[in-house]
């Protein structure tokens, strides 16, 4: 069965979906995206992924091309489409098609919307979890506003390309000695007093909503959560590591720069934010 994709107004074939090659969001990267993971047919997290996405348009000054209801019954219809119950949807809005030129267009022009979705594997992802993942360390190269989940992903795609030459999962971002955050990810450690250390939301990272709703999570628990920046040397000392995103959950990482962590096993911490998150997404 072929893969169906949403484009500005019409549900087509994958293969077959296209927009113009004057699209803002091809020419300059002038538009933003959002990653929303559906298990058993059920949004997780959908109200925050919508949220910021809004945030988004906002910050570049992008009209919404469909309001909230829209969108959802847009992207519900696209996992239909695609006979999805467990998937990742990928959401695309551009400033659209305009002659190309580096200020916005004189008079508005209507923006670009994309929709796709392919399957994802929940046992999978635990499969992996219960064995952890690697990272590795590198520059962080990106513009002054990471808090903006634009499609201006080179520098996300270099660090990557590099973790994925050294056999490792993600690319946590070093600036100034400290780590942001990874390339397609929010970064963790668990110090040896207990402490569950993330960097702030500032302007400096994407504050994912995976981290939002696990900083949750931990304050039900009764655990303590420490928003500030940490560098790869304390990383190294942790007894815990981990990383969270939509994609990943909550995913222990076990070595870092060829470093194992925590004896190169998952953490207890890790495991336990892990579920507590499924719980509360899948309303249990």
């Amino acid at each position: 069965m072929p893969r169906i994709a949403y484009v500005n107004g019409a549900y087509v074939p994958l293969a077959e979906a296209a927009v113009n090659v004057e699209d803002r969001g091809y020419q300059f990267a002038d538009g933003v995206y959002e990653v929303c993971l559906v298990v058993g047919g059920r949004f997780w997290d959908e109200e925050g992924h919508l949220d910021r996405l809004d945030r988004s348009l906002a910050a570049l000054e992008i009209a919404p091309p469909v309001g909230r209801r829209a969108l959802r019954l847009i992207a519900s219809e696209v996992l239909r489409r695609n006979r999805l119950r467990d998937a990742l949807v990928y959401i695309q809005i551009t400033r659209g098609v305009a002659a190309r030129n580096h200020a916005f267009p004189m008079r508005p022009v209507p923006p670009s919307l994309v929709v796709t979705a392919k399957r994802f594997d929940l046992e999978k992802s635990e499969r992996l979890a219960a064995i952890g993942v690697s990272v590795v360390t590198a520059p962080d190269i990106r513009w002054g506003r990471a808090d903006i989940k634009s499609v201006s992903l080179l520098p996300n795609v270099l660090a990557k390309q590099a973790a994925a030459k050294a056999g490792a999962t993600e690319a946590w971002l070093v600036r100034d000695g400290k780590v942001t955050e990874g390339a397609s990810s929010n970064a963790w450690i668990v110090t040896e007093a207990g402490e569950i250390v993330t960097h702030p939301a500032t302007h400096e990272i994407l504050s994912g909503i995976t981290r939002r709703t696990v900083i949750d999570c931990a304050e039900a628990l009764q655990l303590k959560v420490v928003e500030r920046p940490f560098s790869a040397a304390e990383a190294l000392r942790a007894q815990e590591a981990f990383l969270t995103s939509a994609t990943n959950l909550v995913m222990p990482v076990v070595a870092i720069d060829g470093r194992k962590i925590g004896g190169g096993r998952p953490g207890p911490m890790a495991r336990r934010l892990r579920e507590a998150y499924i719980r509360h997404c899948a309303g249990r």
